[in-house]
């Protein structure tokens, strides 16, 4: 009988021990029966690939096209049919045995454990039976891409389609065993494809209108590369979501599923990514060569599958399906601004369900603290092991108070935990005596001593790779850590001009964080309630006063929080500072990163972070949001023109120039 877990009240099965004590391949040839969407018509792949191109929504785009180009009907047709060929997956029981087969003895490998929330599984397998199923797993490693389909497939679940990046297509012989398992790709760059964008819309709708198998897909996009919830992707989201809008089914089924690492396997190569360093294209002799990583341990792995969602209930009352009845539903429409603003509701929803679906492994609080330690102490002496583990204990207790889904085993001692903790990360620090310090990459024996420069990319991998695994944990501090800063930045006590630069601060780090849009009032009470529960603060109507024994936590949150705040600030700082009045894209990120490692050179600065392209990048849509940087129209290099004046105004209110009284004067805080 396989081991059960249990950790802050959910139980959960590991699904690895029976694999251990039974065979693999009696497992993948086992008889398989799941139960179907119950109006699920007969279909194999084939036929749905020939519903798609027969749909009259296509006959109709491939006149219009015709009609727009020097194109023939016939040649249209040819195109989107050589299209749906690259795109469609080619389901086969077969080949998700011989996925089922290979995936146990690689599981078994990598992992010690494999924990799955039976109740969720359970209430999945009945709604899958009784609407279409858009399944929506959290995005942080590879292992995301199979792990669902080995999960259902194991329970007797029907196995899902699933949209991937049209690169993993290409890997001989791999991508055709993806294809044969469930994958259909998508080209990671569309644009205004017309003919692409709706042979794929197509596809993926006929995907949900028949009930063909549960779809999935990650809403999230790419992989996130710094291990914390990104801003949804909502392409995908449409169109899944449009037959129920049209009326072509009766209800929809979604399921946010959260997957959670102890160890990413790619926690080097995102570090890595995050500095410049392009990721290696995927293919079967690059995956072939990564069967180094069966020789490591990766700890345990929790796949959550949470509350199966109606779209009809969360829809009711935002939306007017009516509209639709005014026009055949195969004609092209412009979706409205309440469709559009419930889409974009509901895929934020969706990715903050998965943030409070996650589990929280011990070493992820080990990030929080060793990342407040100064770095030079890290790389140098090491942080004393004694102060370590003391102030994991202390944040374990803040954790929980927070609502944390914490993995921490309950036979086993304190001391152990994080022991094995950080041998399971020895890639990123070792224990030696009783310090704990920073693990730097080898350097290849060379005649010349490393840069400088090249000195600080060294120990910015590691750094990186630790803030992944603090990330882990962002969304159970994020909002109290938002208005600790709030209280530090401004000294002030009044609860309205505590709101008014805790929304501020949203609009600025809105690219950086999820925020469920409207939620601002939500958002606020949340952190009163929480810090105030642990003791942090007092709160009426009117004030919020920090507590004498609420000093440690809000300066333990601020300093979480603060290599976020301190990014986006050494950024505006080197758009003010500079002479800048139109600058692409890519020479901005370098002259920013070149800032950046100067002034980590000088001691000026501590935050590595800094110099992660992604946060780079949030920063630029936020100023984009906010107006103060326009992007030229029909620039090719991504140019922009910086409204410098507008720039330093949010600078100056984020290092708390400007009294918060004065946020309402400024345009940019879009409150």
């Amino acid at each position: 009988m396989p081991s059960t877990y249990t950790s802050s009240g959910h139980e959960e099965l590991d699904i690895l021990e029976e694999r251990r004590q039974s065979g693999d391949l009696s497992h993948a040839l086992r008889t398989f029966s799941p139960q179907p969407y119950k109006e699920k018509p007969p279909c194999s792949a084939s036929d749905l690939s020939k519903r798609t191109l027969e749909s009259q929504y296509l006959q109709y785009v491939f006149k219009e096209i015709a009609t727009e180009s020097s194109l023939s009907m016939e040649e249209v047709k040819e195109d989107a049919r050589l299209l749906l060929e690259e795109m469609s997956q080619n389901l086969q029981l077969g080949f998700i045995r011989l996925m089922g087969y290979t995936l146990s003895k690689v599981f078994k490998r990598l992992y010690t454990n494999i924990y799955v929330n039976m109740e969720g599984l359970n209430m999945l397998q009945q709604a899958i039976q009784e609407s279409p199923v858009i399944l929506m797993p959290t995005h942080r490693s590879y292992i995301d891409f199979l792990i669902i389909s080995y999960v259902l497939f194991t329970y007797d679940i029907p196995v899902p389609v699933i949209a991937a990046g049209l690169p993993l297509a290409g890997m001989k012989l791999v991508g055709e065993i993806l294809r044969r398992s469930g994958a259909f790709f998508i080209r990671r760059s569309i644009g205004s494809d017309k003919l692409y964008w709706a042979v794929l819309s197509e596809y993926v709708k006929t995907i949900v209108r028949t009930g063909f198998a549960p779809l999935e897909f990650f809403v999230e996009g790419l992989r996130s590369r710094t291990l914390k919830s990104v801003p949804p992707k909502l392409g995908m989201m449409h169109m899944v979501l449009e037959p129920y809008f049209k009326g072509e089914v009766f209800d929809i089924t979604l399921v946010p599923i959260s997957i959670s690492y102890d160890r990413v396997l790619e926690e080097s190569l995102l570090a890595h990514e995050l500095l410049g360093i392009p990721k290696p294209k995927e293919t079967t002799k690059g995956l072939f060569k990564a069967t180094k990583v069966l020789q490591e341990d990766y700890g345990c792995m929790h796949v959550n599958f949470g509350q199966p969602l109606s779209v009809r209930e969360l829809c009711q009352g935002k939306i007017n399906r009516s509209q639709y009845n005014l026009t055949p539903r195969d004609l092209p429409k412009v979706l409205s601004p309440d469709v559009q603003a419930c889409v974009i509701w509901l895929a934020h929803l969706i990715v903050r369900i998965q943030e409070e679906g996650s589990y929280i492994s011990p070493w992820s609080l080990m990030a929080c603290v060793l990342l407040q330690c100064p770095t030079s102490t890290l790389t140098e002496r090491g942080m004393v092991w004694s102060e370590l583990k003391d102030r994991t204990l202390w944040l374990k207790k803040l954790a929980l108070r927070f609502g944390a889904h914490l993995r921490w085993p309950e036979q086993v001692s304190d001391q152990n935990v994080l022991l094995s903790m950080v041998a399971l990360h020895h890639s990123i620090v070792a224990h030696k005596g009783d310090r704990v310090c920073l693990v730097r990459e080898e350097v290849p024996i060379r005649k010349h001593r490393l840069s400088a420069e090249e000195e600080v990319n060294r120990t910015a991998v590691a750094m990186l790779m630790l803030a992944s695994y603090r990330n882990q944990s962002l969304h159970i501090f994020l909002r109290p850590a938002m208005l600790a800063t709030v209280i530090q930045v401004t000294k002030s006590t009044q609860r309205d001009e505590l709101f008014t630069f805790f929304c501020f601060l949203k609009e600025i780090l809105s690219n950086e964080f999820i925020f469920v849009p409207g939620k601002s009032t939500q958002d606020f009470e949340e952190a009163c309630f929480l810090m105030k529960d642990c003791g942090a603060i007092l709160f009426s109507p009117e004030e919020v006063t920090v507590t004498e024994a609420g000093q440690e936590v809000v300066s333990f949150l601020c300093a979480f929080i603060q290599p976020f705040i301190r990014s986006y600030q050494v950024m505006l700082d080197f758009l003010t500072e500079h002479e800048i009045k139109n600058i692409s894209e890519k020479e901005l990120h370098l002259a920013v990163r070149s800032f950046v490692i100067k002034l980590i050179l000088s001691g000026e600065l501590q935050t590595y972070e800094a110099l992660s392209s992604d946060i780079q990048k949030n920063i630029l849509s936020a100023l984009r949001t906010l107006g103060v940087l326009t992007k030229f129209r029909g620039s090719k290099d991504n140019e922009y023109q910086v409204d410098k004046a507008a720039v330093k105004r949010i600078n100056d209110i984020l290092y708390g120039k400007l009294p918060p009284q004065l946020l309402h004067r400024t345009p940019y805080a879009k409150l």
